[in-house]
C-alpha cells in the first residue's frame, strides 16, 4: 500500500502558441536536432496555470492574467527551472530538464555534487541518492552506501539510509535510475522505503529517470540554446576529500563552462557557502559578476536581522546577486493587510543588489495558509491562486529578476503575460 498519495496532473494538455524566433542560436524556442542545428519548438503550459488563475480571488490581477489565457507564451530567462521539473518528474534527469524546457524555462539548474572519483554530477544534495534514485534496490551498489538501509522498528525508530555521490564513482552513478524524491520513514523493507512520494506530486513519470553528469547537462542545455544555473552543493563529507579541496571543487565547476566555451553571461553560478561566492568573484570575475549568494541565514529571526544588516557589506565585497527563499522578501503591512516588500528586500534594493529567489511550486496546497515559503504572509493566504498574488508583489514591488520553480509553466504564464 502506498505510504503517501501522489496527485497526477497531466503535462500533455497543451495550451500554447508556436513562437517565431528572432534571438539567434540562443533562443529558448529552438532545439538541437542532434547535429548542432536548432529548430523551433512550441512552448506548452498544460492546465496548471489556468487552474491557479481560476482559483484566484476576483480582482485586477486575476483579470489581467485571464486576459493572457491564449498567449502567446514564450521562453523566458525569468524562469529558472529548479532541479528540472520535480513537481512531476524525477529531479536532475533528462526527462525533467526536457519538461522544463518545453514549459518555457530559459535557465536550467544543475545542483553540482562530486563522486568518489571527483567527477561532477547533477544531484540536489551530495547524500540524497537513497531518496532520489534506485540505489537501495541495486545490490551491487547499496552495500557501498555510507549508511545501508535499516528498517523501522516497532518501538518507533524510523527507517534510515544514507547514500552519497561520493560513495560511488561516476560510471556507477550513471547506471542509477532517478525517482521522485521521497521516502517512507515507517518502512520495514527497501521497497516500502522508496515508496514515499509527497501527496502533491506524482509517480506517473517516475519509471527510470536518466541521471546527468555536469558535463552532460552543459552539452544538453547548450544544445537547446538555453542558459545555466549550476549550484555548487555544500559537501556532506569532510573537506578536503581524499585531497580534493573546496576551492578545487569550486574551480572545477567553472572550468567545465570554460572548456565548453560557454559565455559567462549565460551562467548563474550559485552557492550557499559564502567563501564559494568570494572565490569566484576574486578568481573568476567574469563568472563572479553573476554569482548568486543563496542566503539561508534568513531562516531564523536573529539570522534574518543579521542578514539584512550585512547586505551593504556584501555589496562592497563585490556580491551582485542575493537569493533568499521568497518568504524573506515579503511581509504583511499591519495597517492595510496588504503584502508588501520586507525589510530584507528594501535593504537589498538600497544596497544596489539584484534579487533572485526560490522556489515556486514547492508548497503543495495553499488553502490552509501555505508552509515555509509563505510563512510571513500566511494570514492572507487562502487558496492556490494566491501563489500569483505573492508572485505579483515579488515582481512588481520587490523587483526580483529571476525565480526558481519546480514547475516552469506556472512562471512562464505569468512572465509571458507581463513581458518578463
Amino acid at each position: 500500500m502506498r505510504y503517501l498519495l501522489a496527485s497526477a496532473v497531466l503535462l500533455s494538455l497543451a495550451s500554447a502558441v508556436a513562437i517565431p524566433t528572432n534571438q539567434g542560436t540562443h533562443n529558448g524556442n529552438e532545439s538541437s536536432n542532434g547535429n548542432g542545428t536548432n529548430k523551433k519548438i512550441t512552448v506548452e503550459l498544460g492546465p496548471r496555470p489556468y487552474y491557479l488563475v481560476d482559483n484566484m480571488d476576483e480582482g485586477p490581477l486575476k483579470s489581467k492574467l485571464q486576459s493572457c489565457s491564449e498567449g502567446p507564451f514564450k521562453t523566458s530567462d525569468f524562469v529558472f527551472a529548479h532541479r528540472g521539473a520535480p513537481l512531476q518528474f524525477p529531479e536532475h534527469t533528462i526527462e525533467g530538464y526536457s519538461a522544463a524546457r518545453r514549459m518555457g524555462a530559459g535557465v536550467i539548474e544543475c545542483d553540482v555534487a562530486f563522486t568518489k572519483d571527483k567527477q561532477l554530477v547533477c544531484r540536489h544534495a551530495q547524500c540524497d541518492l537513497h531518496t532520489t534514485t534506485d540505489i537501495l534496490n541495486r545490490t551491487d551498489l547499496a552495500s557501498k552506501c555510507t549508511t545501508p538501509f535499516t528498517p523501522a522498528t516497532s518501538n518507533g525508530t524510523a527507517a534510515k539510509a544514507k547514500c552519497c555521490t561520493s560513495d560511488i564513482n561516476q560510471a556507477e552513478f550513471k547506471t542509477l535510475c532517478g525517482k521522485m524524491d521521497g521516502f517512507n520513514p515507517n518502512a520495514t523493507t527497501v521497497e516500502e522505503y522508496l515508496d514515499g512520494t509527497p501527496y502533491f506530486r506524482t509517480d506517473l513519470y517516475s519509471t527510470c529517470g536518466t541521471l546527468q553528469t555536469h558535463n552532460e547537462y552543459i552539452a544538453l542545455v547548450n544544445g537547446w540554446g538555453l542558459k545555466f544555473t549550476p549550484e555548487l552543493k555544500k559537501p556532506e563529507v569532510p573537506m578536503p576529500f581524499q585531497g580534493y579541496t573546496q576551492q578545487q571543487y569550486a574551480q572545477d565547476m567553472i572550468d567545465a563552462y570554460k572548456a565548453a566555451k560557454i559565455d559567462p553571461s549565460r551562467v548563474w553560478a550559485q552557492s550557499f557557502v559564502p567563501d564559494d561566492i568570494f572565490y569566484w568573484i576574486e578568481n573568476e570575475p567574469a563568472f563572479g559578476r553573476q554569482a548568486v549568494y543563496l542566503d539561508e541565514r534568513v531562516d531564523t529571526v536573529a539570522g534574518y536581522a543579521n542578514a539584512t544588516a550585512s547586505l551593504p557589506d556584501l555589496a562592497a565585497r563585490g556580491v551582485k546577486i542575493m537569493a533568499p527563499a521568497f518568504f524573506a522578501l515579503t511581509k504583511i503591512d499591519n495597517a492595510t493587510g496588504a503584502i508588501v516588500p520586507s525589510e530584507y528586500a528594501v535593504a537589498a534594493k538600497a544596497a544596489g543588489l539584484e534579487l533572485v529567489t526560490w522556489s515556486f511550486e514547492r508548497s503543495g496546497w495553499l488553502n490552509k495558509g501555505g508552509d515555509y515559503y509563505y510563512q510571513y504572509v500566511k494570514p492572507v493566504i487562502n487558496n492556490d491562486g494566491d501563489m500569483y498574488t505573492v508572485l505579483d508583489v515579488l515582481v512588481h514591488q520587490v523587483g526580483i529578476t529571476h525565480m526558481f520553480t519546480d514547475w516552469a509553466a506556472t512562471l512562464t504564464y505569468f512572465a509571458s503575460c507581463f513581458g518578463l
